[in-house]
């Protein structure tokens, strides 16, 4: 079965909040690969945490990567709702995937097209855009989680035609099979988080390693890893930005990050909603299917609307941080906004697994079941960028802003 499409009419007249032909064309085709290609490989990759080496290079020859990225640089050249179109496709198939995906297409290749100079794009952008790079972003570290800029400890000091990273990071997607790595380290101690810097990593450059794979509760298939940088020589023409200007790098990026993770968790909750379906027609209790119980109607019902007003939220939103400008982020409504609709769509997906595997019952509970894959992914989505915690506080804290401006 299919879940009908959001903002139609019985009339066939389209609703102005339906995507339009183009958009909906983009979701159905990342759909279509998302089941066709992606999902076949979702159980062993949860079962085993195994990464299928090959999985990426077919994404690139498919033209998924690169969504935000002018064709010159071998992207798509879409805008981000196309590309969160392409994520919410995905995720409904091979959550796993789709996660490793922004963290390769967004978190990395967009922010160095957004802020590298063109030296580093050309160099760089063709072969994650073609999927024959893996890439990934270093930002968090041990002890630094919610304040990763503040206790950033990771250094970077200037020698001659290189810069020495020293440090660690820590939770990094894509982490263990990164070719290439967007990492911030301090280059001015006595500025704080003002003192940061980016630099492009290639897995090769000497005193990088991979200390150790995570093992998750959740998107297990998605390679998790603590990253060490032991006097690791970074070229200087590798630094991104200019030295010390990582924090707005850092900031517009995070609105981005967090813009993208909502249809994430759209796609992860109209699967859920899909199978809850299918489950309730077809499951026999006391003579009948349970989806003729009424309580079990009510909690249909229920995800229907969380995944509707999660739907709603999460195209408006990207369609507001599409034209955020390089620096642009880390303040005002798009802040405010970027971080409410993440907050909505994280909390909302929790509560449609949480009522996707109460349908399911027992077989729900099983750990090889798909509803149970869907299950525990959710709680990532509270944590990363930014926890629900910081995500009030930054709505909150943008509001009184509002206030003291018109009071």
């Amino acid at each position: 079965m299919s879940i009908p499409e959001t903002g139609s009419h019985g009339d066939n007249r389209p609703s102005m909040f339906a995507l339009d032909e183009e958009k909906q064309a983009i979701l159905d085709q990342a759909d279509r690969y998302g089941r066709n290609e992606l999902y076949p490989l979702a159980e062993r990759m949860d079962r085993e945490e195994w990464w299928p080496s090959e999985a990426f290079r077919k994404i690139g020859d498919s033209g998924f990567f690169g969504a935000t990225i002018p064709e010159e640089f071998g992207g798509a050249g879409m805008d981000l709702t196309s590309a969160g179109l392409v994520l919410q496709g995905f995720a409904r198939w091979n959550h796993a995937l789709a996660l490793s995906w922004v963290a390769h297409d967004n978190l990395c290749a967009n922010n160095i097209y957004r802020n590298g100079n063109d030296q580093q794009r050309r160099k760089y952008l063709p072969d994650l855009c073609a999927g024959r790079t893996v890439g990934a972003l270093g930002l968090t570290e041990p002890g630094a989680g919610s304040d990763a800029l503040g206790s950033m400890r990771t250094t970077a000091r200037r020698d001659g035609d290189h810069y020495v990273l020293n440090g660690g990071k820590i939770y990094i997607t894509n982490g263990p099979v990164a070719d290439v790595l967007l990492v911030y380290a301090k280059t001015d101690r006595d500025k704080g988080a003002h003192g940061i810097s980016a630099f492009i990593v290639e897995k090769d450059f000497p005193g990088f390693k991979v200390a150790q794979k995570l093992t998750k509760m959740g998107y297990r298939g998605s390679p998790t890893a603590e990253l060490v940088f032991e006097d690791c020589r970074v070229p200087a023409e590798n630094l991104v930005g200019g030295e010390n200007r990582g924090v707005s790098i850092v900031m517009s990026g995070l609105d981005l990050e967090r813009a993208m993770i909502s249809p994430l968790c759209l796609g992860i909750s109209e699967r859920a909603l899909e199978l809850s379906i299918d489950y309730a027609q077809t499951r026999q209790q006391f003579g009948k299917p349970i989806g003729s119980f009424q309580m079990v109607q009510s909690m249909l019902a229920d995800m229907y609307v969380q995944v509707e007003t999660m739907r709603t939220f999460t195209y408006r939103t990207l369609a507001e941080a599409a034209p955020l400008e390089v620096g642009g982020g880390g303040r005002g409504d798009i802040h405010k906004l970027t971080a409410a609709s993440v907050m909505f769509a994280a909390e909302a997906c929790h509560k449609v697994l949480d009522l996707a595997v109460q349908i399911h019952g027992g077989s729900g509970y099983i750990w090889e079941s798909e509803i149970n894959r869907l299950f525990r992914s959710t709680k990532l989505l509270e944590i990363g960028a930014g926890t629900t915690e910081v995500r009030k506080m930054i709505i909150a804290g943008e509001l009184l802003k509002g206030d003291a401006r018109h009071g």
